[in-house]
């Protein structure tokens, strides 16, 4: 093991877009020592090595010198870069999803309990602050529906998996955790506009007690949107997640509704912080002092389980 500085030694796998922002916050966190990067292009490997001051290695030889791995490789990567990993005793966090099938999810999973290693998985919302903001405000009773919006503009990137791998399964794995569990039904709809996979979809999922969900995400859209409305039992809460803010209508709220009497509006903001810098202390803490995996492979299993369920859906399967 690498650790003897008290820092954990890490690399990462696959320097692309998001990649390369890994390497930027593991260069900067001072219990990281970055041993090195890979990527499958040679220049992009040296260019994004040079900007951290670490070095461009094969995956052999940085699996071998390092404690821990982050694999921000496409998404048809995770399993083989993941799987050497944890063969080897490391430690290893992989981007969302955990990977491209369910076998080779329960495979990551497994190898990391055998060998008792960190598997993280990276749904960085949960690091958010606006998600913090939403499990923290007041509640409008118990919750019955959620619906869920997430499109942007078109950029060409991400284009080998779906919107929903790519986009979706943000918003499954959050309205996952605010429910509770899985839903037991789902039905969607999308289609390929620009690229060889769905570039939107719309997913209604049904979950046990008769709450239900719809989810939008879209990577062809004319403009950003991103908002969340939840109905419950007491009222509703409507989040702007571009805006920064939310309001909660409920029994006893602060701001009161001259139309239902007893019932008020709470709001709140937030101020964004780092949420990929949160998210990568939680894995070194978790590497290096054994707090608890907030995003574990079960967590990553489930959001990849229902999206797939959803790509199912859209093909008609």
């Amino acid at each position: 093991m690498n650790v003897s500085d008290g820092r954990l030694a890490l690399g990462i796998l696959g320097v692309g877009h998001f990649g390369r922002f890994h390497a930027l916050k593991a260069s900067a966190n001072p219990r990281v020592r970055l041993v090195g990067l890979h990527d499958a292009d040679p220049a992009r490997a040296a260019s994004v090595a040079a900007e951290t001051g670490t070095t461009p290695m094969a995956p052999e030889a940085l699996i071998g010198a390092a404690d821990a791995l982050i694999v921000a490789a496409p998404t048809r990567f995770h399993f083989g870069l993941g799987s050497a990993a944890l063969a080897a005793g490391r430690h290893v966090f992989v981007e969302k999803p955990i990977a491209a099938t369910l076998d080779e999810a329960d495979a990551l999973i497994a190898a990391a309990a055998a060998g008792r290693r960190v598997l993280q998985v990276g749904h960085i919302e949960r690091f958010s602050a606006a998600f913090r903001a939403v499990t923290e405000a007041p509640s409008g009773g118990r919750a019955l529906s959620w619906d869920a919006v997430r499109a942007a503009p078109f950029r060409p990137r991400s284009l080998d998996v779906s919107v929903v791998l790519d986009l979706m399964i943000h918003d499954l794995d959050l309205v996952m955790d605010l429910a509770g569990g899985e839903p037991d039904a789902v039905e969607a709809v999308g289609a390929a506009v620009v690229s060889q996979h769905p570039d939107f979809a719309v997913a209604r999922l049904r979950f046990p007690g008769g709450r239900a969900a719809v989810l939008t995400a879209s990577r062809v859209s004319l403009a950003m949107e991103r908002r969340l409305r939840v109905l419950g039992t007491e009222g509703e809460m409507s989040v702007n997640f571009l805006e920064r803010s939310l309001a909660v209508m409920r029994r006893g709220g602060a701001e009161p509704v001259a139309t239902m009497p007893g019932s008020g509006i709470d709001r709140a903001t937030w101020t964004d912080h780092d949420s990929l810098e949160a998210e990568q202390a939680a894995f070194v803490a978790a590497c290096l002092d054994g707090a608890p995996v907030l995003v574990d492979g079960a967590a990553g299993r489930r959001a990849l389980k229902v999206a797939l369920a959803v790509e199912a859906a859209i093909r008609g399967d």
